[in-house]
């Protein structure tokens, strides 16, 4: 890997184009800034994206901040390993068309990591910039997120290369990140390779979890449309362990099955009065509105509209959540949160968002008690106020009551996004299958190979909840562990049936 990217870089195009700016002047360069919707208008729809993409002249400028690295770092903090440097500089010389085809050498979905992916957290935050000028790294995620645009507004889009079929079937079951990810690797290495789900639309998570001004519909659906043309075939409304078991699919051929079947299982906090109506997860909340169009009138899918709308927890989904709110018209949308700002798991840009569209946040801050009214609705939460204490085992600061804090809030819809549990479908088919008392199933984290030899699993099955991109990660191990694993039991087979042979000639 390090003598290709070694060789890569001595290239004669990526030579010259070193030559051209010196890193000095380099270095001096300000970071671009993303064009954004105006946030007062952007809260009237749910289907407007809130950055709106870098145009050329922006992404090329942004493009000679890189210093083409001689040990590119960023890379070391890329879950699916792209080759950051060689993608970037052909935006900096102008060749989008090949920066586009670079990202897709490792990702199965540029468009949309160059969108959700927490960038500050891995490439940029092992960006030369970062760890060695102590300045803002090179916008790595906007100018991937810019590639992939472009080839598809171009429509020129490139389909990865494949290698010839080896007649070997292999099956994901779910059809979110992790198992986009290592469908993507998997067909090219010349598998027969089927995606089971569940649901009638492709794309999990990416579908039903994020909402369209942060994730466009019709971007993943490009994604998939790209993998399909490689040669990836989808089966909807397919839940295995139900419409057909495990059994019934190695009856039909598949050697061996990546799970990513994900983690929808909400988890709420038991506290009084969480019964109520108006009381829901966000992953009801969000799948109605993502996935089954509650907020277009056109639809009849229903979904509560409040107009003190609390949304409970720190996280990217808790986000998304009070951002839907406010866009369902909630006068008064609430973050109720029992650590400090500072401790909040969402991506910075993403609370920076929520803050422009008039989101409330109340830090430190934890429900204890809901009440109604007459009809069963919830009309208030009783919250009491938190202070921190030393950190805990996830390494933040430990939050702790302070008593006789406790004050109402009025509300008239909670939607509960403190996490989510593996779904448990598929292990309570396999009870020979190793998992965790989370429900999580145990693999091998190098291979991701679980206890049953031909099943493989990633993503929040094995997770129990993380980013996209980590589950792109999963996916992309599990399909380079079942290539090996499938390649020594064929070779096996095959040395066993000329044995065989050999001893019936003598």
């Amino acid at each position: 890997m390090q003598e290709n990217l070694k060789e890569e870089r001595e290239q004669a195009w990526r030579v010259e184009l070193r030559g051209k700016i010196k890193n000095k002047d380099r270095g001096l360069i300000e970071r671009v800034k993303m064009p954004e919707m105006n946030a007062m208008k952007r809260v009237c729809y749910q289907d407007r994206e809130v950055n709106l993409g870098l145009d050329v002249q922006s992404a090329v400028r942004e493009a000679q901040r890189c210093m083409d690295c001689v040990n590119p770092t960023c890379m070391e903090g890329c879950p699916v390993s792209i080759n950051i440097p060689k993608f970037i500089k052909n935006i900096e010389r102008g060749e989008f068309l090949e920066a586009a085809k670079t990202l897709k050498e490792t990702s199965a979905l540029p468009a949309v990591c160059g969108r959700v992916c927490p960038q500050e957290k891995q490439c940029e935050a092992n960006c030369f910039y970062t760890l060695k000028l102590k300045k803002t790294p090179v916008a790595i995620g906007y100018l991937e997120r810019f590639a992939a645009d472009y080839e598809r507004e171009s429509g020129q889009a490139s389909i990865p290369e494949t290698a010839p079929k080896n007649g070997i079937k292999v099956a994901a079951i779910g059809s979110g990140p992790a198992s986009l990810a290592f469908a993507g690797d998997m067909i090219k290495l010349g598998y027969d390779v089927t995606v089971f789900e569940a649901l009638h639309e492709i794309g999990g998570v990416l579908k039903y979890g994020i909402p369209e001004f942060r994730l466009p519909n019709k971007i993943v659906d490009v994604e998939l449309d790209n993998l399909e043309k490689m040669g990836v075939r989808f089966e909807r409304n397919f839940i295995v362990g139900r419409t057909a078991s495990f059994d019934d699919l190695k009856a039909e051929g598949y050697q061996a099955f990546f799970v990513a079947s994900g983690a929808g299982l909400p988890r709420f906090m038991n506290i009084p009065g969480e019964n109520y109506n108006g009381i829901l997860s966000s992953n009801e909340y969000l799948t109605r509105v993502n996935l089954m169009n509650a907020a277009d009138d056109s639809f009849d899918t229903p979904v509560l509209k409040g107009k003190n709308v609390a949304v409970v927890g720190g996280g990217n989904t808790a986000m998304d959540s009070v951002r839907t709110a406010k866009r369902l018209g909630a006068d008064r949308a609430m973050i109720i949160y029992r650590r400090s700002r500072e401790e909040m798991p969402a991506r910075v840009e993403e609370i920076h968002h929520a803050e422009e569209e008039g989101i409330e946040f109340i830090n430190l801050t934890n429900p204890i008690e809901y009440f109604s009214d007459e009809n069963g609705r919830v009309k208030s939460m009783k919250v009491q106020r938190m202070e921190l204490a030393e950190a805990d085992a996830s390494g933040r600061r430990r939050p702790v009551v302070i008593e006789g804090s406790e004050y109402e809030i009025p509300v008239d819809v909670v939607v509960v996004a403190i996490g989510v549990s593996p779904n448990p479908l598929v292990p309570s088919e396999l009870p020979q299958l190793k998992v965790s008392r989370w429900g999580t199933i145990d693999v091998d984290s190098e291979t991701m190979q679980s206890s049953m030899p031909e099943l493989f699993a990633g993503g929040d099955i094995v997770r129990g909840g993380a980013t996209v991109i980590l589950a792109m990660g999963d996916g992309r191990r599990a399909a380079a562990g079942m290539h090996q694993y499938l390649s020594e039991q064929n070779a096996a087979l095959a040395n066993a049936g000329q044995a065989n042979t050999s001893q019936a000639k003598n």
